[in-house]
């Protein structure tokens, strides 16, 4: 069995800080979003379709000198308050089994932030980004992508994932998906919501991870 685990809001507590930024982004340029509006509709999602949804909304390309900013924002809160997942080292080392990360930020962020919160030790070399492929979550490819490199079929697989991109994705790579619930930007309902999309649980604690694994993975 392969464990494949979402790395924002799973591994590391980031998208609360993601979706602050984005939202005072949106807020600057005359869409005025909180947070909390900014998740439902990003989270999940890669950076390069925000930045798409965002010109098309707007009604024109943002400029370089708007872009530079978000990016220096973003890079700027993330070396600073970054923290990993409560308990997710741990939680990791402790499954006695092979595992990777499949996220859908590009890689070399990806990359940058495991090592701000003092993970990347932990899954070097097997760290797969949307990036390495053709398309993001939710289409499938990631997930993909990550089993063939890993040598392991789709219907060994476990996923971790917070958000409905990345479970529909999951699925659709015809994988086994559970939902997280422990991070930052997790609002109320959100459990239900990752059922609907297709995950066969939740959970909200890395400490109950190894129980996850012994209940769902693939027989």
């Amino acid at each position: 069995m392969l464990l494949i685990l979402d790395c924002d809001g799973v591994l590391i507590d980031s998208e609360i800080i993601s979706m602050e930024i984005d939202a005072r982004f949106l807020t600057e340029l005359g869409m005025p979003h909180t947070a909390q509006e900014a998740a439902r509709r990003f989270v999940g999602k890669p950076h390069a379709e925000f930045l798409r949804t965002v010109e098309i909304d707007l009604g024109r390309r943002l400029s370089e000198t708007e872009l530079e900013e978000h990016e220096a924002e973003y890079r700027r809160r993330m070396l600073t308050e970054l923290r990993p997942i409560a308990g997710v080292r741990e939680a990791v080392t402790g499954l006695g089994v092979k595992y990777c990360v499949a996220s859908s930020t590009h890689l070399p962020v990806l990359r940058r932030n495991l090592t701000t919160a003092g993970l990347i030790d932990l899954f070097e070399p097997h760290i797969f980004s949307a990036s390495q492929v053709a398309r993001g979550k939710p289409a499938p490819d990631v997930f993909l992508h990550a089993t063939s490199q890993r040598g392991f079929d789709p219907c060994d697989c476990l996923v971790i994932e917070d958000s409905v991109p990345g479970v529909t994705a999951a699925r659709r790579a015809g994988m086994r998906v559970v939902g997280f619930l422990g991070g930052g930007h997790i609002q109320p309902g959100h459990d239900e919501v990752l059922i609907e999309a297709g995950a066969v649980a939740v959970f909200d604690a890395m400490a109950d991870l190894g129980r996850i694994v012994q209940t769902h993975c693939p027989r």
